[in-house]
């Protein structure tokens, strides 16, 4: 018998805030994060608008010395992790550290830490670049420090599979606990790629939105005038528990993680399977872990990136796994108000289906005003919606043609029996 894992706690650093009340505040009410870029100079980019984060301060949260030792997407994923904490309630001291754990997705890293150092080599010479290098640049410094912080000596992983990175984490977190491998995981991603470099080869590929006239409104998934995306930055982070751990401490528990699928297109390195398939495989496989049957979900959380192709396949794919059922659930995209934190997406957007169940309430998908006739579902247009959330899924889908599906359902001490037939 699976141990039965749960969610007690959400840390965000997010380009809509960097306060859980705040980030699902501005979420709920169609806040969009995205503006002009003001961390470099934009001239000559075809693409000049992200998403970034505002008003933070590493050493709000980290003592100065070392945050000055650190990359950006590690001071993210340290603010998110200590709020995540901190809203679980979680005592540190009295949990068991060695069955404590922590798997975090990052699809990129230190990049910033690799340009800087990069132009100190060819300005300065070898000697110049700094000794913390290294390990400030490498991707799985988020998880050490965030391990080396706390003292938890358990599992520590991180996953690197594009935009699906911090999806596959928080999978492979769940499944260390139901191993019974650990009773606590710390898990989610982080992302902090608002860099000269970049944002240039993204814009090279021709994969970002060029709406730098209008940033509010250049992130619409499912719209017929999408053009791409929107490059986003930030760290979410979940508390898992293995249920009677949770219970045993009188916790609050917000969700349960029951179901995780993950598969590859085996098609491009870019560009998704023209039929979907492996989306539509990772869903499947998803539910099939869950143990419900398809007609049980309420709510997607999409991928939906803005991109011409990728909303138009991720549609088919939900259309291929839920059949009729595709029209009567509600998809939406908060991607179109985050932008897209690339390796850290994952872990944001299975963070919003968590609040839909705990809160009853659907994110919108913003600035859809011409629906593209090939994107046919209910994707909560503009505006937030009222509605009892019992099943949610999160897909999140990755260059390399990484697919993973998670499912999230309403916690009850005795289980529902969706089975699937």
């Amino acid at each position: 018998m699976f141990r039965r894992v749960v969610v007690t706690g959400i840390g965000t650093i997010t380009p809509v805030g960097n306060q859980l009340e705040e980030f699902w505040h501005n979420l709920t009410s169609g806040v969009s994060g995205v503006g002009p870029i003001t961390r470099f100079n934009t001239e000559g980019y075809s693409s000049k608008i992200a998403a970034e984060v505002k008003n933070f301060n590493p050493t709000d949260f980290i003592d100065r010395k070392e945050a000055r030792r650190m990359d950006r997407f590690t001071h993210y994923v340290m603010a998110a992790t200590i709020m995540a904490v901190e809203h679980a309630g979680l005592d540190v001291e009295k949990i068991n550290r060695e069955r404590t754990g922590v798997i975090l997705g990052s699809g990129i890293g230190g990049i910033e830490t690799l340009e800087q150092q990069h132009r100190v080599l060819l300005e300065r010479g070898p000697g110049r670049v700094s000794p913390f290098f290294i390990p400030m640049m490498i991707a799985n410094m988020g998880a050490g420090q965030v391990a080396i912080n706390y003292g938890f000596y358990g599992c520590n992983i991180t996953t690197t599979s594009a935009c699906a990175s911090s999806a596959n984490a928080i999978g492979d977190a769940f499944k260390v606990i139901q191993r019974g491998q650990a009773d606590v995981m710390i898990s989610g991603g982080t992302e902090a790629p608002i860099t000269p470099l970049a944002v240039a080869g993204f814009c090279s590929m021709k994969a970002l939105s060029t709406r730098n006239d209008d940033p509010a409104g250049a992130c619409r998934p499912f719209d017929a005038g999408r053009d791409g995306f929107v490059i986003g930055e930030g760290a979410v982070v979940l508390v898992l528990e293995e249920m009677e751990h949770a219970l045993s401490r009188g916790a609050r528990i917000l969700a349960e993680v029951t179901g995780y699928g993950t598969s590859c297109d085996a098609y491009h390195v870019t560009a998704p399977d023209p039929q979907g398939a492996g989306a539509a495989l990772a869903m499947r496989m998803a539910l099939q872990d869950a143990g419900i049957d398809p007609r049980a979900v309420d709510y997607i959380n999409a991928h939906g990136t803005s991109t011409p192709l990728g909303d138009k396949l991720e549609t088919l794919a939900i259309k291929n796994v839920f059949g009729e059922h595709a029209y009567r659930m509600a998809v939406s995209s908060t991607k179109s108000m985050t932008g897209h934190l690339l390796g850290a997406a994952g872990g944001l957007e299975a963070a919003v289906c968590i609040l839909a169940i705990d809160r009853g309430l659907i994110p919108p998908t913003i600035n859809l005003t011409t629906p593209d006739p090939e994107c046919d579902l209910d994707y909560v247009p503009n505006n937030a919606r009222r509605k009892e959330v019992n099943v949610a899924m999160s897909n999140s889908f990755g260059f390399g043609g990484h697919n993973v599906t998670l499912v999230l359902e309403r916690f009850a001490i005795e289980r529902d029996h969706r089975h699937a037939s």
